[in-house]
């Protein structure tokens, strides 16, 4: 008989995955881009290319179920900031906005003004497409996969304009065909990002009608929540009721309490949300490891100012009394939680890495007026990473059983957040080995297997044979986050091979230049979720 070779082997490795009780010695042949087989350690590799992992722990790839690279797939898919985290797979699409379906040009180019803090405004994207089919054919041939959920922002931008009002009953109807047509191109669930234009005008009702085929199809429901300070609890309930209304799977992305009257009540709101799970809702949730959070600066203008477009909001911060009224409204904000992360103009370029307390101080404004002319400055592109949340709540969220771990990352900016580069082994090096909060195999669960269920992908997330061949093979005793908040682009240390595909990417830490990501569409008849024990 013929000798049998393999594609790859990783041979001499300790094999952990989510339904292992302990590390297990074992070679990982790959074959056509799954795992052929499993074999003892040692035994002969005739022909085949052997890469030697002695000494590192081989698991499934990380899954990032709440990433932001829908534009930075297009302009740099080496996608290195993730995929030298172990990162083999990210969905996009998230918080409501993203760049498909779109009717015209006229819509696309909205968004692309709309998102340009969160994503930039490269050059050499072609800006073509139209529906999420073929948005998702753009995005194959990455160094990761990817998969995307439809946007509800989009969705309504596209129906109804900026307009802050109820949707007709026409208006509904077209938005739902648009959001069951997306599932059906490909798309795995519905996002919203209740606190931005336009999510934010979004009732319950319209919400409850979109998340109907969403949940007809098998796919979920990601929101944003419309708060998550000091309406936090009753905005969770609402995506609870959401849920129980329209039976979708909900899933709570990036869970947090970020205001000094919510702080320290993660046990409140997770006995809520086992109270509905034993109603028979079904709800998983998603977080990064740290304790800031990062978006566009323009997110903390009450509703009144944020009506509109870029342009509409502009000319209304311009008005001579529209500072008095900010003033007003946002007495409560504490400017000196917030860090400016990014800016362009040459009045404020020098302010990242300061707080917004520090820029009013050293302008000689008050900070909600040092806030607004910033604004007006930067036309709405500058960023913020706002230091607001405990760490007790963190790790109480990160130890639910239905958690996944995320790195919410936006990659562009003077100074992003660090978690981008760093959120996936940061939770291997302090919550793992520092702190002991989670096992290493917990923590593998919840990158891996449990995100793999949450969307229905029954073949990746475990060591099988038949299952795609994603594997990142690490140091648990030297992996380590670098980025820092005043150093972010820093690449770890401590995972010096990662396979996405059955194609090794990253060769001892160094990319290859190999880019056999894919974009995935959601299986038809996937299971719906179910916590495996």
């Amino acid at each position: 008989m013929p000798e049998t070779t393999a594609d790859l082997i990783l041979k001499g490795g300790l094999l952990l995955d989510a339904e292992s009780t302990a590390p297990v010695a074992g070679d990982i042949w790959v074959e056509g881009g799954r795992i052929s087989q499993i074999a003892p350690p040692g035994g002969p590799t005739p022909g085949s290319r052997v890469l030697d992992v002695t000494g590192l722990t081989v698991s499934p790839g990380f899954i990032d179920i709440h990433a932001h690279s829908d534009l930075t797939l297009l302009v740099d898919p080496r996608n290195e900031p993730k995929v030298h985290q172990g990162v083999t797979l990210e969905l996009i699409g998230q918080d409501g906005l993203s760049y498909a379906p779109v009717p015209d040009a006229a819509v696309l180019d909205q968004l692309r003004r709309m998102l340009v803090a969160w994503n930039g405004e490269p050059d050499g994207v072609d800006w073509d497409w139209r529906s999420v089919a073929e948005y998702l054919e753009r995005l194959d041939g990455a160094s990761t996969s990817v998969a995307y959920l439809v946007p509800h922002g989009t969705v309504r931008l596209a129906v109804m304009g900026l307009e802050d009002r109820p949707a007709t009953a026409g208006e509904l109807a077209r938005m739902r065909e648009m959001v069951a047509t997306a599932l059906d191109e490909g798309a795995f669930g519905l996002s919203a990002g209740l606190v931005y234009t336009p999510s934010a005008f979004a009732s319950t009702e319209e919400l409850v009608a979109l998340c109907e085929p969403v949940a007809e199809r098998g796919g979920f429901f990601a929101p944003h929540h419309r708060s998550y300070g000091r309406g936090a609890v009753e905005a969770y309930t609402e995506c609870i009721e959401i849920a129980r209304r329209s039976g979708v799977d909900l899933h709570l992305t990036h869970v947090a309490l970020t205001d000094a009257s919510v702080r320290g009540r993660a046990g409140e709101l997770l006995a809520i949300i086992d109270r509905a799970r034993a109603a028979g809702v079904s709800i998983t949730l998603d977080s990064y490891p740290y304790v800031a959070g990062s978006t566009y600066l323009h997110v903390y203008l009450p509703r009144w100012a944020a009506a509109g477009d870029p342009e509409a909001i502009l000319a209304r911060l311009r008005q001579p009394d529209c500072g008095e009224r900010l003033a007003r409204d946002m007495a409560d904000r504490d400017w000196g939680e917030i860090v400016l992360a990014s800016a362009e103009s040459p009045r404020y370029r020098a302010y990242v890495g300061r707080t917004l307390a520090d820029v009013g101080s050293e302008t000689g404004l008050p900070p909600v007026e040092a806030y607004r002319d910033l604004l007006i400055a930067e036309e709405l592109g500058a960023m913020g990473v706002r230091f607001s949340m405990s760490e007790e709540d963190v790790i109480a969220f990160m130890c639910d059983p239905g958690h996944m771990a995320s790195s919410d990352g936006l990659l562009v900016g003077a100074r992003p957040h660090p978690r981008g580069w760093g959120a996936f082994p940061r939770y291997l090096a302090r919550y793992v080995r520092e702190l002991g909060v989670l096992s290493l195999g917990q923590c593998i669960a919840k990158m891996t297997r449990l995100p793999a269920l949450r969307l229905g992908l029954v073949d990746r997330g475990l060591l099988r044979p038949g299952f795609v061949a994603d594997l990142v093979c690490f140091d648990p005793e030297r992996v380590q986050d670098h980025a820092t908040f005043e150093d972010p682009r820093r690449l770890p240390g401590g995972i010096p091979h990662v396979v996405v595909e059955g194609e090794l990417v990253v060769h001892e830490g160094r990319h290859l230049g190999t880019r056999p990501g894919r974009a995935l569409r959601a299986p038809a008849g996937r299971p719906r979720w179910r916590q495996e024990e």
